[in-house]
């Protein structure tokens, strides 16, 4: 399925909506992470916003949830991505994903990419979630 993109839209068009859905989906997070780019590469935070919220996410083919528990299974896959994970753990929530389904996504992980990128994985949600009152989340 293909969104056709208006030949007419300017950046700050695509910009704005990626804003919209941007702070939609990550709240304030996502405003601290493009603000924490403007010293050093303000377009990098620009192409997030404007391609990857405003063309990706904005996309009608995945439910904001759906989209979150991919990012979270790529997320923890890559490893080295603590502070993109938070940011996603925090998105997840926002978007109705609860704590013993992100738990369960992370677990889930662990088969495909392995323990320890699952524990890194684990360890920030447990933060997130007690930074927000979530703990303790039971499993079985």
């Amino acid at each position: 399925m293909n969104t056709p993109t208006n030949s007419a839209e300017t950046r700050q068009d695509r910009f704005d909506r990626g804003m919209e859905v941007l702070t939609r989906v990550d709240g304030e997070a996502g405003q601290r992470v493009v603000d924490s780019l403007a010293d050093i590469s303000p377009e990098l935070a620009h192409q997030i916003v404007s391609w990857g919220f405003g063309e990706i996410y904005h996309r009608p083919g995945l439910a904001p949830r759906d989209r979150q528990l991919v990012t979270l299974g790529m997320l923890t896959a890559l490893g080295g991505c603590k502070p993109q994970l938070d940011v996603h753990i925090n998105a997840a929530l926002n978007v109705g994903l609860t704590p013993e389904e992100i738990v369960e996504a992370l677990l889930h992980s662990s088969a495909y990419c392995g323990f320890p990128k699952a524990l890194n994985a684990t360890f920030v949600a447990k933060k997130v979630f007690g930074e927000r009152g979530l703990l303790p989340v039971t499993a079985d």
